[in-house]
């Protein structure tokens, strides 16, 4: 176990990033990402890969009915495609040209939607958004920003519903593709069920939050996290 201000600190991150996950579909990864790799990076991708996997079940179980499912399962065929480019980017692949290029990929596409030229959601860009989820949620945990931009303009629980679906099904294949490839550790599964007790905290606490985006902002919402998301790549990227 890492020392218990390392992993006090790392558990508020993961709370903070369960609520804000709550309420828009994504943020456990980006959120709490960038502070695991900063206080034990030993511990990434696989802690918060367990915490991903269990936490979207909590909240489909509220909101399922809501769920895209043609959609969804054409983003889950790119995920598992993209979950075995994910294992082989973390064993022979340094991440940093990933992340530069993912991330400018989704700050291209937030640019935009911003003028009213988003793309469109079919089959070809959800399997696209799959591959692409798959590769970098397997090597750095963060995985739901590219089909989430997909379904920006859907309202509240269509977008959490369809992103938790998503996020389940393709961070468990990637939490037992790296227990499959010897790159899940003892420690950092024990790690990540205390994560995902701190990031069902958050959800505990997202009533009031999941109703203030509910409430026409869920669009501004999903847009400022994927951006968050890209410029974490991007600079972990540059300066890792």
């Amino acid at each position: 176990m890492p020392p218990t201000t390392v992993l006090l600190a790392a558990a508020f991150a993961v709370m903070v990033g369960g609520l804000v996950q709550s309420g828009v579909g994504l943020g456990l990864g980006i959120i709490a990402s960038p502070v695991v790799t900063l206080l034990d990076p030993a511990l990434m991708p696989g802690s918060l890969l367990v915490a991903g996997a269990a936490l979207p079940a909590l909240i489909l179980a509220r909101e399922a009915r809501h769920t895209d499912w043609p959609g969804v399962s054409w983003a889950l065929a790119g995920r598992l495609a993209g979950t075995a480019a994910g294992i082989w980017v973390v064993t022979v692949v340094p991440v940093r040209a990933l992340g530069i290029v993912v991330g400018a990929a989704v700050l291209g596409v937030i640019a935009l939607s911003s003028i009213g030229a988003a793309l469109p959601r079919n089959r070809w860009t959800l399997l696209a958004a799959g591959i692409v989820s798959g590769t970098t949620g397997t090597s750095t945990s963060i995985g739901g920003p590219p089909v989430a931009l997909l379904y920006q303009a859907e309202h509240g629980p269509r977008v959490r519903a369809t992103l938790s679906f998503f996020l389940c099904v393709g961070n468990s294949l990637a939490v037992a593709a790296l227990a499959a490839t010897g790159h899940l550790p003892a420690r950092d599964l024990g790690v990540g069920l205390i994560f995902l007790i701190c990031a069902a905290g958050g959800l505990l606490a997202a009533a009031r939050f999941r109703r203030f985006l509910d409430a026409g902002r869920i669009r501004a919402a999903v847009l400022l996290t994927a951006a968050a998301s890209a410029v974490i790549l991007i600079a972990h990227s540059l300066l890792g």
